[in-house]
């Protein structure tokens, strides 16, 4: 399949720290992951060993021609303490980084990927408003020690994704799953605090924790500015999906849309730039969202719709004239030939938006490789790359090499 795509276009791969690092034992979602009756299917533990194993992952990054690398700096690593920054932490950063330059790889980095330093979630981590300042004085920090190393910085990883998951399943809990889950009392006390100031990302009030994101953009990115000499482009990402509407869910759909989309792009839309991460779509009726087949469903628990990405990115273009930056999307399968035509669907949306004048800076597949998803473990591949559990070798998917020839097919035309 043929593609037309700028020159200047940036074609990458993503991860986030915790989930292939391994060993994040300073962070909320380490001690969550190992509380009794956690909910999470397995611990992340080693994780794809990224930690030790980055110049192996970016060598091959390098070698399929993916020009740009998309990873997120671990505040939990960075500041352990309040106000105690790691020099180790830093050093191993600079040189993931130097590395991926010395590869010819532009480094995307993202500040603040769900995980947060076990500290934090004990002042009540995003569900405080207040708790915003800390996040600033992270930045800060990484912004003058890591800033010349990063081509494109990304404040804080979907923002908005608490408010989003509101309104993508019946009955979600309206102050969040946070009162209802007993394990988290258990883990609030492992963290020496009461579960009413345990603040850990996702199982929170999904309002209050995006705006309390929203204000950690907001104060973050005029002090990183401050801190780069090279005038990188500064943004934020969103989780937007592609929200449908059936005959009669109008109201809802544009509801979901209110409190999950629009409110913050409306804060962002001066940005350098906005980072879409879409996967699916979500359909309302006049009672609320309506889940799709279970035959429709793919491991995440949604529908395979790879159209939604060129529909979200022409509703964001609607509502801001912000450049925009695909920060995230791909597909969770075991089936790669579904992948391979997921990103050449996805591919050909965006191939029209832009022949539609849309500024669309780059791509970034999610993910390089399989790795630790959160809730569900290790079950969701979504990886180009495949990792042996056992022995953590790496295997490229013939994915991998699809993306490679798309990107090689792309940069010959503009020579």
């Amino acid at each position: 399949m043929k593609f037309n795509f700028p020159e200047n276009f940036i074609w990458g791969t993503a991860t986030a720290a915790h989930q292939v690092e391994g060993n994040n034992k300073h962070s909320d979602f380490w001690l969550l992951e190992k509380t009794e009756g956690s909910v999470f299917a397995e611990p992340s533990g080693i994780a794809c060993d990224h930690w030790n194993k980055y110049k192996e992952d970016i060598d091959l990054m390098a070698d399929n021609c993916i020009q740009s690398y998309r990873m997120s700096i671990e505040w939990a690593r960075i500041e352990p303490s309040e106000g105690e920054f790691s020099s180790e932490a830093i050093d191993h950063y600079k040189s993931v980084l130097n590395y991926c330059h010395k590869k010819n790889l532009k480094t995307c980095v993202t500040y603040q990927h769900f995980t947060s330093p076990l500290w934090f979630t004990a002042k009540g981590g995003w569900e405080n408003k207040q708790n915003a300042d800390y996040f600033v004085k992270y930045a800060e920090k990484v912004a003058k020690e890591l800033g010349d190393y990063s081509d494109i910085i990304c404040t804080i990883n979907e923002a908005n994704l608490t408010s989003s998951l509101a309104h993508s399943f019946p009955d979600y809990p309206e102050g969040g799953f946070k009162p209802l889950l007993p394990f988290l009392s258990k883990a609030a006390r492992n963290c020496g605090t009461t579960l009413e100031n345990f603040g850990p990302f996702l199982f929170g009030h999904p309002f209050k924790t995006r705006d309390s994101m929203l204000e950690a953009h907001k104060k973050a990115l005029p002090v990183i500015k401050e801190n780069l000499k090279r005038n990188q482009p500064v943004g934020l990402t969103l989780s937007i999906m592609d929200h449908q509407a059936l005959p009669g869910g109008e109201d809802n759909r544009d509801k979901a849309n209110k409190d999950a989309v629009d409110v913050c792009l409306e804060q962002i839309k001066d940005d350098d730039f906005v980072g879409v991460q879409t996967y699916t779509r979500h359909t309302f009726n006049s009672a609320g969202v309506v889940l799709p087949d279970v035959s429709e469903m793919l491991v995440m628990g949604y529908e395979y719709y790879p159209e939604a990405l060129e529909n979200v990115i022409r509703y964001v273009d609607k509502k801001v004239k912000c450049p925009i930056l695909i920060t995230e999307n791909g597909i969770g399968t075991d089936n790669d030939e579904q992948r391979i035509e997921y990103i050449s669907t996805a591919l050909k949306g965006v191939e029209k938006c832009l022949m539609d004048g849309i500024d669309i800076k780059g791509y970034f597949y999610w993910s390089f490789m399989d790795n630790f998803e959160w809730i569900l473990g290790y079950k969701p591949r979504f990886g180009l790359v495949s990792v042996d559990r056992k022995t953590l070798k790496r295997s490229p998917k013939k994915s991998l090499e699809f993306y490679k020839s798309v990107i090689e097919s792309s940069c010959q035309k503009t020579k």
